[in-house]
């Protein structure tokens, strides 16, 4: 079997996700996205299809850097409302057994001895399959709702994510030894208090005196994604993270980044499979050829091109509102994402306004991938082979039509070419994904340095 293909269904707790305005479908069902038998059946339905996991993106702020309102993003429900991606996973997992779950959750807002405990009882409650994505932020909606004036600067918001995740380390690594839990009923002892230590931590950003509240999870450290592509970003990644979400627009382009985040990791003394890279596409699909055409002709007549510009302004912290049709947008310097500005503006004279409202045929600033099961394939081999990723993040479109379609259609293709798997790897979603024997992190991590010796 070839190098094989990692799949996620990257959703949001939320109506309106990636591709804006497909709510509108007649044949979507976001609108649901409050009941909870709609999240356990798309879990059921992504473990159907054997995929590694469920990625669920957060947002904490609003979009209303465009025409400095956020009039677009709620009028569309573009992100807005959005609820709390962690609620619904237990009940995903419940009518789940293997899937892997990936979930959002903002470093420079939570603090750091609670959302220990949170990601504990998930991995306790999952037996050991989930993930956190690890964000820093970059609307400053969010801080003001946070009490804050602005947000950090972007490099700086890095620098305190370092010392969050050292926090963390600590917590989940060192405060519970191996053998501190006894459940010695008899002899009326839980655990040994000798061997359960209350961590201290006195740094610049982060001061904790305390025990982690929960006994060892099956994975401890829960399996570390992270999306930032910009160069700050992709250092802390590559100390830290085993999964990298990127969104490039060609094959050619993702191997830049795969190759010099493989280069950082090794450097730091990680092995080069020790971070998996998965690139963020939106596939169409049908029966053949002509039925796949006809699908995204159909969605793109729901698109809506105003959310997405007001979802893509508050992303590179322009407002885009203020451009004419054909004039360059200028590279500038802001506090938003670094990486979706420099794919705007890096490296040439600028992307018009009429450009980028060309791209967004389905209502988000990324061109779909189109066409018969055999064809997506062929797509995602040549992503493999010249891209050098691990596989892919699936935004959806019409809800859970996107889907059941890859399901359906496009999974057994990549089965029958031996680039899937036919089931599931046993043990922890670390382990289904990188191997081993005990669902923990690896000695080259640096987490490892904070383990209970």
């Amino acid at each position: 079997m070839a190098r094989p293909i990692q799949l996620y269904a990257f959703d949001m707790n939320c109506v309106g996700h990636i591709n804006h305005g497909l709510w509108t479908h007649p044949r979507d069902s976001s609108l649901r996205y409050t009941d909870l038998d709609y999240w356990t059946d798309l879990a059921k339905t992504a473990e159907r299809g054997k995929f590694d996991g469920i990625f669920l993106a957060d947002i904490v702020g609003v979009y209303d850097v465009y025409q400095n309102r956020p009039d677009a993003a709620i009028r569309a429900a573009a992100q807005i409302p959005v609820n709390d991606p962690l609620i619904p996973l237990s009940a995903m997992a419940l009518v789940t057994q293997h899937l892997g779950f990936g979930v959002t959750v903002n470093t420079t807002y939570e603090p750091p001895f609670l959302f220990a405990r949170r990601m504990s009882t998930l991995d306790h409650l999952t037996k050991g399959r989930i993930g956190w994505n690890i964000v820093t932020g970059y609307l400053d909606s969010a801080a003001r709702s946070m009490g804050l004036a602005r947000q950090p600067e972007h490099d700086a918001r890095y620098e305190a994510a370092e010392e969050y995740l050292e926090v963390l380390y600590k917590l989940w690594e060192g405060s519970w030894a191996d053998d501190a839990v006894l459940r010695d009923q008899k002899g009326r002892v839980f655990a040994d208090p000798a061997r359960v230590r209350a961590v201290r931590h006195e740094g610049q950003h982060y001061r904790v005196d305390g025990i982690h509240l929960s006994e060892p999870s099956p994975q401890r450290t829960p399996v570390l994604f992270q999306a930032g592509a910009s160069s700050r970003g992709q250092d802390f990644a590559a100390r830290h993270a085993e999964t990298v979400f990127v969104a490039s627009s060609s094959p050619k382009s993702a191997r830049v980044l795969v190759d010099g985040l493989h280069k950082r990791a090794a450097e730091l003394g990680r092995s080069g499979g020790a971070i998996k890279v998965l690139n963020l596409v939106t596939v169409v699909t049908g029966r053949t050829e002509r039925e796949a055409q006809e699908k995204v002709e159909d969605y793109r007549r729901h698109a809506s091109a105003e959310a997405s510009l007001a979802h893509y302004s508050s992303s590179i912290g322009i407002d885009l509102s203020q451009f004419a049709l054909d004039e360059p947008i200028l590279d500038t310097q802001t506090n938003a994402n670094q990486s979706a500005l420099a794919a705007l503006t890096g490296g040439r004279e600028g992307a018009t306004m009429r450009q980028v409202i060309d791209q967004m045929v389905l209502g988000s600033r990324q061109k779909p991938i189109v066409g018969s099961p055999e064809q997506i394939a062929d797509h995602f081999q040549t992503w493999m082979e010249e891209g050098g990723i691990d596989g892919f993040n699936l935004a959806r479109t019409v809800a859970p039509e996107s889907l059941t379609d890859f399901v359906d259609l496009v999974v057994p293709v990549l089965q029958e070419r031996g680039l899937f798997k036919h089931d599931y790897a046993p043990g922890t979603l670390r382990q289904k994904l990188f191997g081993g024997d005990t669902g923990r992190l690896p000695e080259n991590h640096p987490a490892a340095a904070y383990r209970f010796r």
